[in-house]
């Protein structure tokens, strides 16, 4: 028997040879197939981080109306009734004697017994001789402001306050946040030629109700989100004009009109206005009545109120 020849030798040794390497091809193809895949395509992205909410800050501005302005302190036990949080307050006139009381921590309540046992002699001191500037000088109500608050200054109150009063010079509004606070309620208070004006730094100050009879735009400018307005004047045709002092209480009720109606407009988010036309402002006798219709008016447009101020919350979160 012939033995096999070199040539098919050699070609049964090639044959063998690229079967070794299709073999290993092929294992390493199978190798490769089960590596893992990359972990960033299946791992669950990470939540979204809450934005944290931002509590809206709620400014309360009380209006001028002399003796109405117990009318304020109605608002105050109300809204304090139904939690709602006031943040800052701004006064005008008979409103910066109630918004100094609260905002130096005093609750509704508590504003509300003192001003039951206010005597009014307390507050009013005659200018003798009489001035031909004012017939009373205000350094009583000065004195009864910072004695009741221990001679608290603006700044040191619990809650920011704002006192607005008038330059007398030149008309200008000023809101007055820092120093002595029965000098800057005196200033607001002082209704020109019932009042000697006030002298503050070189300057003398009137009235805060020429300029801002309810100060909304204040309490916007002093950090609130949301302005609650108590507006405590008369209307022109209700008032009573039988006196030389409710003759010039309307005079400023009409020349305030278009003033406070467009403060309002553009700055309050809601406007309280306890019913007080039977009221006038020299009757200091009526308190009681200005109290409870300051609370009616709350609960009259609490469902308002409550509506803007979720409106609000949501607004800024």
């Amino acid at each position: 028997m012939k033995s096999s020849s070199p040539s098919l030798s050699r070609r049964s040794f090639t044959l063998a040879a690229a079967s070794t390497a299709l073999a290993a091809c092929t294992t390493a193809r199978v190798e490769t197939a089960k590596v893992t895949p990359p972990v960033a395509a299946t791992t669950t992205p990470p939540p979204p981080v809450a934005k944290p909410v931002r509590p809206i800050r709620v400014g309360l501005a009380l209006g001028g109306g002399a003796a109405r302005g117990f009318a304020h302190i109605g608002v105050i036990k109300a809204l304090e009734a139904r939690n709602i949080k006031v943040d800052l307050v701004a006064g005008t006139s008979a409103g910066s004697v109630v918004a100094a009381l609260y905002a130096s921590g005093m609750n509704g309540f508590a504003i509300n017994k003192l001003a039951l046992t206010m005597d009014e002699a307390s507050i009013s001191d005659w200018a003798m001789p009489f001035s031909t500037r004012g017939f009373l000088r205000g350094v009583a109500l000065q004195n009864y402001l910072n004695t009741t608050l221990r001679d608290r200054p603006i700044e040191k109150m619990t809650i920011p306050l704002g006192i607005v009063a008038t330059d007398l010079h030149n008309g200008q509004p000023i809101l007055f946040q820092r120093g002595n606070t029965g000098v800057a309620v005196r200033a607001s208070c002082s209704l020109p030629s019932i009042f000697d004006p006030v002298k503050i730094g070189g300057r003398e100050y009137v009235d805060g109700g020429l300029v801002s009879p309810v100060p909304a735009a204040f309490a916007r400018k002093m950090g609130a989100d949301f302005v609650i307005a108590v507006d405590i004047s008369a209307r022109p045709e209700t008032a009573a004009t039988d006196s030389q002092f409710g003759v010039l209480m309307q005079t400023f009720t009409i020349m305030g009109q278009s003033i406070k109606t467009y403060e309002l407009d553009k700055y309050a988010d809601v406007v309280i206005r306890p019913a007080l036309n039977a009221m006038a402002g020299s009757d200091f006798g009526q308190r009681n009545a200005a109290i409870l219709a300051g609370e009616e008016a709350v609960a009259k447009m609490m469902p308002e109120l409550e509506r803007k101020l979720a409106a609000a919350r949501v607004a800024t979160a």
